[in-house]
């Protein structure tokens, strides 16, 4: 990770945010790999798209935007030519992982793994298309754009890895997802399985920023609130707290990195499993992807993420695996999670 160190200090985003100055923005994506290098985690199984870099940052400036440009708007070409897909796994070996992560649970090793899947499609579209039709799902807080040479990585992601403003830092992780229906948003706010999910990950938080916070500032503000992604319910809490003087950008991203909701709790030894469990790589999934700016940045977490090359388009979705998990369910709510992101692609 020193080219980072060494880009953003060229770029005067190096040191304490506070004293930082300038008007270069940075746009970073830290893919799965380049976000466990961030942390000092092993990288994982080699990513089924190796076009896109683990790291990417880009110096740039905001640039005005009419509603061609817009991210998922103005897209006015014939339907999409997407499919079918193929997944890294079938349900079943799917299942038997979630069912591996319990047994981990049960010998005590971990508490909680999130267990991602990988499913690709061939194409006949432009991949930057593909990347703003994702982009443009509704409750896309974090919707993202970002192309390369032969590449494209759309975002639609809801979740907020940290973001750093006036010496303040926040993080909105997600955990627990029901589709929204009758009754359905009752359901998931009385589930004992779900909320013992979230609020492994919100202290995995806290302890995560309390690495870089003034002591006795870590608070969760918010817990458990319900919000509405693409016809999907998800349970977020808001975890704050002040930056400790001296700290700089890149402690920030070493501590945050990679993201506890795609991680577990203990987060190393969560990793660990998922690296032996996972047939394939993340790619530029469940890492991180945003602005650094001087004396802040905010980035989200690159779920609802895909990656397009010039001839095929890879999606990853997962979930949050306790002792209390049903491996059907999990391996239906990672279905759940993709169903919008590959319908907006056209199926």
């Amino acid at each position: 990770m020193e080219g980072l160190t060494s880009f953003l200090s060229f770029h005067g985003l190096d040191g304490e945010p506070a004293a930082q100055r300038g008007t270069t923005v940075v746009g970073l994506l830290a893919g799965a790999a380049g976000a466990a290098a961030l942390g000092g985690l092993d990288l994982g199984p080699a990513s089924p798209v190796p076009s896109v870099p683990d790291l990417v940052a880009v110096a740039c400036r905001p640039v005005p935007q009419g509603p061609d440009q817009l991210p998922g708007g103005g897209v006015r070409s014939a339907p999409p030519g997407v499919g079918p897909w193929r997944t890294s796994w079938s349900d079943v070996e799917h299942a038997a992982a979630v069912e591996a992560v319990r047994q981990a649970i049960a010998r005590g090793e971990l508490y909680q793994a999130n267990v991602v899947g990988h499913r690709a499609a061939a194409h006949r579209m432009d991949p930057r298309e593909l990347a703003r039709r994702v982009a443009g799902l509704p409750g896309a807080t974090y919707a993202s754009v970002l192309t390369g040479d032969g590449w494209a990585v759309g975002s639609a992601s809801p979740e907020q890895l940290v973001r750093l403003s006036d010496g303040r830092l926040t993080t909105i992780p997600i955990k627990g997802t029901l589709p929204v229906g009758p009754g359905s948003q009752e359901r998931l706010l009385s589930s004992e399985k779900d909320r013992a999910e979230h609020v492994m990950i919100v202290d995995l938080e806290r302890n995560d920023l309390s690495r870089v916070a003034q002591t006795g500032t870590v608070e969760v503000e918010q817990l458990f609130h319900l919000v509405d992604w693409s016809g999907l319910w998800q349970a977020t809490s808001t975890v704050a707290a002040r930056i400790e003087p001296g700290v700089t950008t890149i402690d920030v991203l070493r501590a945050m990195v990679p993201g506890g909701s795609v991680t577990g709790a203990p987060k190393r030894a969560a990793w660990n499993q998922l690296v032996a469990l996972e047939p394939v790589g993340r790619g530029p999934s469940m890492g991180a992807l945003g602005l650094i700016w001087p004396g802040g940045l905010d980035l989200g977490l690159t779920i609802r993420t895909i990656a397009a090359t010039d001839d095929t388009v890879h999606l990853w979705a997962g979930g949050g695996i306790t002792w209390s998990s049903d491996p059907r369910a999990e391996v239906a709510e990672a279905h759940a999670k993709a169903g919008p992101v590959m319908t907006a692609l056209g199926r």
